[in-house]
């Protein structure tokens, strides 16, 4: 095996693995990267169908990861009941790719709790449900997106654009449990810390 047949396996191997993503935005940017190799190994074999094909594929995902990160959303939020049938109906749903990265939920209402879904053009995104661990702390029990809207916008427009929604109650530390790689990633992402275990992030009205 040569170094282009090497370069038209792994090109492959870049585009079924895109098909794997749940991420749309990581689908896209894999496929893009896919295409490119595809098409140099077009060129490498004088394959001129390969080539243009491939060209036409990365215009198409490089259209879609500028819409992605250029298009303008509405985002809002929506205070739900902790015991609510659609909580409940939404992470039974979700339920095998919760634990995928927070394992260790558990769907247990308890008085206190806050649960909050994130819209985006009115469609839910996102859950995040918190509990209170004294008058200034919130543990969080869930932070799940939805695999169309798992690009971090839910996390930042929560944390960073608007911690009123914690701060106008009293609480000023979010502290999240460590769970897998992906979802400890996700929250160093969002400006938690760790400390001892947990991942503690510090609110502040910006």
């Amino acid at each position: 095996m040569n170094a282009v047949e090497l370069l038209g396996y792994l090109a492959s191997a870049l585009v079924v693995l895109s098909l794997a993503m749940s991420s749309v935005v990581r689908l896209r940017a894999l496929s893009l990267i896919g295409s490119v190799l595809f098409g140099i190994y077009g060129l490498l074999i004088g394959a001129i169908p390969i080539v243009v094909t491939n060209v036409v594929i990365m215009a198409i995902n490089i259209y879609f990861l500028w819409r992605a990160y250029t298009d303008t959303e509405f985002f809002d939020l929506l205070e739900v009941r902790p015991d609510s049938k659609y909580v409940e109906g939404l992470v039974d749903f979700y339920r095998d790719d919760i634990a995928k990265t927070q394992p260790d939920f558990r769907f247990d209402p308890k008085p206190g709790q806050i649960a909050l879904l994130v819209l985006r053009n009115m469609i839910p995104a996102g859950l995040l449900i918190v509990e209170p661990v004294d008058d200034s702390t919130l543990r969080v029990v869930l932070d799940y997106a939805t695999p169309r809207y798992r690009d971090f916008k839910n996390g930042r427009y929560l944390f960073r654009d608007h911690p009123e929604v914690f701060l106008d109650r009293g609480y000023r530390t979010l502290i999240a449990e460590d769970g897998t790689d992906a979802y400890e990633k996700y929250l160093r992402r969002m400006g938690f810390r760790s400390d001892s275990g947990s991942y503690v992030l510090e609110l502040t009205d910006r």
